[in-house]
């Protein structure tokens, strides 16, 4: 099958890798994209193309991965190609807004399939550390799973059911990274009232580790995590869940964005001092 891939950062490199190596061939827009990108999609395999135009001519699927707060614009840049095929939308959006770019692409002649990833990168050439899995509904989704047979990046019909894969993703970030980010601000508070060592001794070495781990290995991501947490809100809310939970988190991330794909670890009082900027002056 010919794949249009857009715009693939370090998880979508990934996920063309394992599509080039399930025999399919990958296309990829490399104007305007950074070193690293060029690298990543070599090693990829992913075949450079000049534009969007060309990318969507001839290719039976597209395939969006980009920050959620990107994902209507990515899809409307393509059905203004003329593209006429199934389009993967992968990214992590609430499922009000699966519909409304399902609505726009039903304009068109293209297909929505639903899907998310749950999990870090994996890569064919390598042994992957845990599973990482495409979960993906809606009519003809099954389809797209079976492209994906033998593949380290594990594929999972939900349903044809759209929007349950965008749902999933919703309520497992809604904890992995909503957690990361209640975690984090424990931390500052802690730092701030000077009982953060007093804290580390009641938590435990080992937990003390992970929480630090995790504040540092989220900074890199909290660029895109703030708008991931913004999507899980309005999912909440939809349904007359809590929406203050993740609105917070966002809050969160957006203290630590300017970290983005740290190439040096920052050091833990870096991050707390960010995290702190903007905060009332230390309680007493």
């Amino acid at each position: 099958m010919r794949i249009g891939l857009l715009h693939p950062g370090a998880m979508g490199a990934a996920v063309g890798a394992c599509f080039t190596a399930c025999g399919h061939t990958v296309s990829w827009v490399n104007q305007g994209r950074s070193p690293l990108s060029q690298e990543r999609a070599a090693r990829a395999g992913l075949l450079a193309c000049a534009d969007l135009e060309q990318l969507t001519q001839g290719a039976d699927l597209i395939i969006s991965l980009c920050p959620p707060h990107a994902a209507t614009t990515v899809a409307s840049a393509v059905a203004l190609t003329g593209y006429a095929g199934k389009y993967l939308e992968a990214n992590a959006i609430a499922p009000s807004k699966l519909a409304a770019i399902d609505a726009l692409l039903s304009e068109h002649p293209i297909h929505l399939i639903d899907g998310c990833i749950i999990g870090g990168p994996v890569w064919p050439d390598e042994r992957p550390a845990s599973t990482t899995t495409l979960h993906l509904s809606g009519p003809g989704s099954g389809a797209i799973a079976a492209l994906l047979a033998g593949s380290p990046l594990h594929a999972n019909h939900l349903s044809d059911q759209p929007g349950e894969a965008s749902a999933l993703k919703m309520v497992f970030a809604a904890f992995s990274k909503g957690s990361a980010a209640l975690t984090a601000e424990i931390l500052n508070v802690a730092e701030q009232y000077g009982v953060r060592e007093a804290l580390s001794t009641q938590l435990g070495q080992q937990t003390t580790a992970q929480w630090q781990h995790s504040l540092a290995s989220t900074a890199s991501k909290a660029w895109r995590f703030k708008g991931e947490m913004q999507e899980i809100s309005e999912t909440f809310d939809a349904v007359g869940a809590e929406p203050g939970f993740h609105q917070a988190a966002a809050a969160v991330y957006q203290k630590l964005s300017d970290y983005k794909d740290w190439e040096t670890k920052p050091d833990l009082s870096s991050l707390l001092a960010s995290l702190a900027n903007g905060n009332a002056q230390k309680p007493t």
